[in-house]
């Protein structure tokens, strides 16, 4: 499964290449630059929603697999894509990054090297299609 972050029908700019330390800086200093979770316009971040979730007061279901719960919500630049279990995504115009951000109780979490690993490490990548993880 390729996750496809769906805004608009054009191809999807290039993400942007981190700075490269020079050769001789101080290796604290490159393990420090390594290990900070990814930021920018570039970053891509995944919360985990398990309860319902409810849009101006009308209940989220998914259009695949008729679920109500258990969500991840992906925010990238502006955008909230909501993906369900059964790896049914879209984008949700409603939940901007602002209301994402409010979502966050832990501002450091696991960083995977892609989006793809990260929703099959979730469960997010249609292997728990229909059933509910508490």
């Amino acid at each position: 499964m390729t996750l496809v972050l769906r805004t608009t029908d054009r191809p999807a700019e290039p993400t942007p290449v981190l700075p490269v330390l020079p050769a001789r800086t101080d290796p604290l200093l490159q393990l420090e630059y390594e290990t900070q979770p990814p930021s920018g316009p570039g970053a891509t971040r995944c919360l985990s929603h398990p309860s319902a979730l409810a849009l101006r007061g009308i209940p989220v279901m998914c259009t695949a697999c008729r679920a109500r719960r258990d969500w991840l919500l992906i925010n990238h630049g502006r955008n909230v894509w909501v993906c369900c279990r059964c790896s049914n995504q879209w984008l949700e115009p409603e939940i901007s990054r602002a209301d994402f951000d409010a979502l966050i109780a832990v501002p450091d979490g696991t960083t995977y090297p892609s989006v793809e690993q990260g929703l099959a490490a979730l469960g997010f990548d249609g292997a728990f299609a229909g059933t509910y993880l508490d």
